[in-house]
């Protein structure tokens, strides 16, 4: 059987449906309603082993522009990485990282991807190296930080007008973060359209939105969108006085008050590949959760 590299394919049904018939046997995930509610653009790309009209492995290219104050870096961050049980060992992942190394690496300012912690010694055979990440914190009450601020109101996001109307608040944002993606507000309603769309809050006082999740006195934070720049210590206590601990999804634009936390995902590690990552790794960024593909 003959074994052949596509790309590109999204419009293609059999194909797409394929590739999205892999990833929910192998990770769970729904492609197919990103792809229905038009979040699913050019900017993911699939890179897929066709054998015998099947996708049978798959890694794909994630085009990021990560802004930081002054700078704008273009980076490739690799996803969706699998293989189908029947055919591995094979080499076909390493045939696929190849072929996006050759179309991509005079293009761009580094690769980055996160890995499952069971295939760390793959990936350093392609040049990646691992990262340490980051969390921000802060660990105090909202009432000495803040007052006078509206409640966090919960927003639902449960139909397509939702979803449409919501992207058009992250296309009109500013950046809140000191390193943030931009133009790709498709890949943060991957999230808030599935697994996070119970997650968002608006706070009139700031006019702001964030994403957000409380488990007893913690708040996990981690987006912030506005078309302003926000106070984040307003935002945290809109959430409430009984809020003692807060941990960002995000590098915050200024870090008075919260501390730099060395970081693990559990079974996940950043691998980084390039030479634009410098500032990256010297100011401790995050790259944000909503970021992840």
């Amino acid at each position: 059987m003959e074994v052949t590299i596509i790309k590109n394919y999204r419009e293609n049904e059999m194909l797409r449906c394929s590739f999205c018939e892999l990833a929910m046997k192998t990770f769970g995930i729904d492609f197919e309603s990103w792809y229905e509610n038009g979040f699913w653009t050019d900017r993911y790309n699939p890179y897929s082993v066709l054998l015998d009209g099947r996708i049978v492995a798959n890694v794909s290219v994630n085009r990021m522009e990560m802004y930081t104050p002054g700078k704008t870096f273009h980076f490739i961050q690799l996803g969706t990485v699998m293989t189908d049980e029947k055919h591995r060992n094979k080499g076909y992942i390493r045939m696929l990282m190849e072929e996006i190394f050759r179309d991509y690496e005079k293009n761009t300012d580094g690769f980055y991807l996160f890995a499952n912690d069971t295939v760390c010694e793959f990936y350093p055979k392609f040049g990646f190296e691992p990262a340490q990440e980051f969390r921000m914190e802060k660990h105090e009450k909202a009432e000495e930080w803040s007052a006078d601020v509206s409640e966090a109101c919960y927003v639902p996001l449960a139909t397509w007008e939702d979803w449409d109307a919501f992207q058009g608040h992250i296309e009109r944002s500013v950046p809140n973060s000191r390193f943030e993606m931009r133009d790709n507000a498709q890949l943060a309603m991957f999230y808030l359209s599935s697994v996070m769309k119970d997650n968002l809050y608006y706070v009139e006082s700031e006019e702001a939105f964030s994403v957000a999740e409380i488990s007893g006195n913690q708040l996990f934070l981690t987006a912030v969108y506005a078309d302003h720049i926000v106070d984040l210590n307003r935002i945290i206590a809109a959430f409430g006085k009984e809020i003692e601990e807060v941990k960002l999804g995000f590098t915050p634009l200024e870090k008075n008050g919260f501390v730099a936390v060395p970081y693990k995902e559990e079974d996940c590690t950043l691998f980084l590949k390039g030479k634009g990552f410098e500032e990256y790794r010297k100011d401790m960024l995050r790259f944000p959760v909503l970021s992840h593909a």
